[in-house]
């Protein structure tokens, strides 16, 4: 059994993803940073869709009421078990009666807790992740907080692994964002389109206060429309990543809650980039960098190689 001792800003249950429903206005809620999640499964020797707690925030605390290894991925924190130092992207042993402390976020945004057991949790429409704009899946179908415990089953025993730091992403900001062209491109003057993506007269952007796991609004030089087209479109999906623009000119960035809107879609943020939304913070700098489809799918084939080579990077040291 663990037991949260503070929360952090948030801390929720993660997976993989909860896809194939979003026509019924479903969306994935899956863990933000998918390589980091990747990478924790493979430090502890578990399948794909293992759920595990995506924090957000420091002064994260929790206490474990059986023995059990542990791994935490993502974010670079300063953190402790009993007050020894831990490295994040490592795996660990902590005894019963341990407790995990997380002090400082020192790179990126958020971090992901794992365990080589099995969380006690029921899937909802085949996943563990929280639905938290529903209120289902996860814990609940809420975010964690203090006292809350949740049972581990099937604990297992493997060999600790450290993730070599050359394997680890860059995760500061300014964060450079790849983007194809997305269906109301067109719905912008040239100008905008070149203050918006174009490497020689692209603006930055600053990382407002208004971000959730829903999306990440951004402040700057707003962008303008055509006069002939309208500043909303009828609802329609969007995939994570899509950029928005709403009738103030400044961009959104979605994420894995919703699966329609009604906003111009200018971009969307290429796939082998998704996973650097997780570790964008308020105060934050964006730049948005225009690629073609052909590309995108070049980045995506890179990404997919690094994670799948974790597995033969991954240093084992017990």
């Amino acid at each position: 059994m663990i037991e949260i001792i503070h929360q952090g800003t948030m801390t929720c249950i993660v997976d993989s993803g909860r896809y194939g429903h979003a026509a019924v206005g479903v969306p994935p809620s899956a863990a933000l940073d998918a390589f980091a999640y990747g990478a924790l499964n493979r430090l502890l020797d578990q399948d794909g869709n293992a759920p595990a707690l995506e924090v957000m925030g420091a002064q994260f605390s929790i206490k474990f009421h059986q023995g059990m290894i542990c791994a935490i991925t993502g974010a670079r924190v300063r953190a402790s078990l009993d007050d020894r130092p831990l490295n994040p992207w490592t795996s660990f042993w902590a005894r019963a009666g341990s407790v995990l402390q997380v002090e400082e976020v020192t790179e990126g945004f958020r971090y992901y807790l794992g365990f080589a057991g099995k969380l006690a949790l029921k899937r909802v429409i085949g996943c563990f992740t929280t639905n938290l704009e529903c209120g289902f899946g996860g814990y609940h179908g809420r975010s964690l907080s203090g006292g809350d415990r949740i049972d581990i089953d099937g604990i297992y025993s493997i060999p600790l692994g450290v993730v070599p730091d050359n394997a680890i992403p860059r995760m500061k900001s300014p964060h450079a964002l790849r983007i194809t062209a997305g269906p109301e491109y067109h719905y912008f003057p040239e100008s905008s389109q070149k203050t918006f993506a174009d490497r020689k007269s692209r603006i930055v952007y600053t990382v407002s206060e208004n971000i959730n796991r829903t999306g990440i609004r951004l402040e700057g030089q707003q962008l303008d429309f055509l006069d002939e087209v309208d500043k909303s479109i009828i609802s329609e999906g969007i995939l994570p990543g899509t950029v928005q623009i709403p009738g103030d000119g400044l961009p959104i960035i979605m994420l894995y809650e919703r699966t329609i809107g009604g906003y111009a879609r200018i971009a969307r943020v290429a796939r082998a980039d998704l996973d650097r939304l997780a570790h964008v913070k308020p105060g934050d700098y964006v730049l948005f960098e225009r690629i073609e489809m052909d590309a995108a799918e070049s980045l995506w084939d890179d990404r997919q190689r690094s994670l799948a080579s974790l597995t033969h990077t991954i240093r084992r040291v017990s």
